[in-house]
């Protein structure tokens, strides 16, 4: 059983019909959500077609959120697919991280980043 699937429904700030959203418990910034699937599936490329098409909603959903609390001025928009990739749960989670300007000296590059030197081009 995955950590995800033992969150109460208090912890839930929206639920759909294949995903909820949760406040990310160790958040990159303020306003950090988590789109989590309701079924235990372990990455993006096991959900179904239905579950993709309502993700995107979600994502929508979630700017919609944090923007009721915060104003961010940019967005990363991320999931790890596979240990290589740094998944260490393994139940599909989305991450929605607002960004603020000058929340980092030189965000240049985003998620390049994730690999050492590919993010300084």
């Amino acid at each position: 059983m995955s950590v995800f699937s033992s969150l109460n429904n208090r912890t839930k700030v929206f639920t759909g019909n294949h995903f909820f959203i949760i406040r990310d418990g160790f958040p990159v910034s303020p306003g950090h959500l988590l789109i989590i699937s309701n079924r235990e599936v372990q990455d993006y490329f096991e959900l179904k077609e239905d579950e993709k098409l309502e993700l995107i909603k979600m994502i929508d959903r979630c700017k919609t959120l944090i923007e009721s609390e915060f104003n961010p001025d940019g967005y990363n928009l991320g999931m790890n697919c596979g240990k290589a990739a740094g998944q260490t749960v393994m139940h599909f989670h989305f991450h929605v991280i607002p960004r603020y300007n000058g929340d980092m000296d030189n965000p240049r590059g985003g998620i390049r980043h994730c690999v050492d030197g590919k993010g300084y081009y």
